[in-house]
């Protein structure tokens, strides 16, 4: 089936507004799908969860359809093992709580410059709580790549946790998290291996069992959805752990993760984002959804639809590079060889911030600063500096952005 980014950003409303939004990777725009979603919930009524009525029957509903969803979405064992979130960070502080529990003073983690930093704080310093030593596993230079070696060189048989990206939210570094995961098996059985996917999901297909993580994050408003996030385990490996909670909250599992009362409505705009993306194929042969709705499930259209923004996506990261290493001007921060499509930068004689403002006056969206990836901006030396400028692309990126982003750097030598 064809790939139409013409149709898929008829999806979006804020896209209408002429600006090019280069500026995926802190976070995407919301299909009507979604918008429609969120508001249909508030429409019909939701109450709190566990009432004897109907409001709070849907409330229910929306949830288990969330996480039913998330489980679709990256090939997880059972929905039973999604735990949803206000986003990423605020989870794997949960978790990382959770599991230094069962940590010992003389343990170890195993953790990388090239994450961000809401897979590396939390857990530096539950660690110091704990007596737990870090080991750093550094990217190489100069293209920024994570070689599996530089990772399990650092295991052994008190290490108790390995905390790796699935794509470095500046530079794109997709590191092998299967070799990675293997290593772990057998050198460290005891560790769990914990998985940052936030990067990842929006641009490839995702299978958290064949990547061997034992705990995948992702953040849905990276991939359209809802400022919401989900970290995803098996139902044993969750039942075995027990965070801090209220007396009074249930203590199953996924439940005693989820503090508070969630966004019932933001939970329909995540399954609906979910739909979105398993549709996206369908948006250029409307006769296809006869098919998908005769048979396919929802997980394989969305294995599809992933594979063809990833190859789409490939495509314009292709030309984006390409402009600019035509540019003498600009410095091209990394090269790693497998790559999701983002891009940080730096232009000669200008700050990072500069180059930002420029590029928002001629209407292109994106990022400057570290973006959090706060080890790697320290690791290279740019932090002090203002490190760098990042340009990501998504499912609705077209051509066009790329070349407007290239004007306005040509501009600036």
């Amino acid at each position: 089936m064809t790939y139409d980014v013409s149709a898929i950003r008829a999806c979006y409303p804020a896209l209408s507004d002429g600006w090019a939004y280069l500026d995926g990777a802190a976070g995407t725009q919301v299909p009507e799908s979604v918008i429609e979603a969120e508001s249909a919930a508030y429409r019909a009524g939701i109450g709190n969860h566990g009432g004897w009525f109907a409001a709070s029957q849907r409330s229910d509903e929306l949830t288990s359809a969330a996480r039913s969803a998330i489980a679709d979405l990256v090939g997880a064992s059972s929905p039973d093992g999604v735990v949803l979130g206000p986003s990423t960070t605020a989870l794997t502080y949960r978790f990382a709580n959770a599991l230094s529990k069962q940590w010992q003073p003389g343990d170890e983690i195993v953790l990388t410059r090239l994450d961000h930093d809401a897979n590396v704080r939390p857990w530096v310093q539950v660690a110091a709580r704990a007596g737990v030593s870090v080991r750093w596993a550094e990217p190489v230079l100069p293209t920024l790549d994570l070689p599996v070696e530089n990772v399990t060189q650092h295991l052994g048989p008190r290490t108790r946790l390995v905390a790796v990206t699935a794509a470095s939210n500046v530079v794109g570094t997709r590191p092998d998290v299967r070799a990675i995961s293997d290593q772990v098996r057998a050198t460290s059985p005891s560790a769990l291996v914990y998985v940052d996917g936030v990067h990842a999901t929006p641009h490839t297909p995702v299978d958290v069992v064949a990547l061997g993580a034992d705990l995948y994050a992702t953040s849905a408003y990276k991939w359209s959805g809802p400022h919401l996030a989900t970290v995803v385990g098996s139902p044993e490996l969750l039942a075995r752990l027990h965070p801090d909670k209220l007396d009074s909250v249930v203590d199953t599992a996924p439940d005693r993760f989820e503090r508070g009362t969630p966004p019932f409505a933001q939970h329909a705009g995540l399954a609906a984002a979910v739909n979105h993306l398993a549709g996206l194929l369908d948006l250029a042969e409307p006769s296809a959804q006869a098919g998908a709705a005769a048979g396919a499930s929802r997980r394989s259209r969305i294995l599809a639809s992933m594979a063809a923004v990833e190859l789409y996506e490939a495509g314009l990261l292709y030309r984006l590079v390409s402009g600019l290493g035509s540019l003498a001007h600009v410095e091209r921060i990394g090269a790693p060889a497998r790559q999701a499509p983002t891009v940080w930068f730096r232009v000669r004689g200008m700050t990072p911030d500069d180059v930002a403002q420029a590029c928002g006056k001629a209407q292109v969206n994106v990022w400057s600063g570290h973006n959090y990836a706060w080890e790697l901006a320290g690791f290279l030396g740019i932090r002090e500096s203002g490190s760098a400028v990042r340009a990501s692309l998504s499912c609705y990126t077209t051509a066009e952005d790329v070349d407007r982003l290239l004007a306005v750097l040509s501009t600036l030598g």
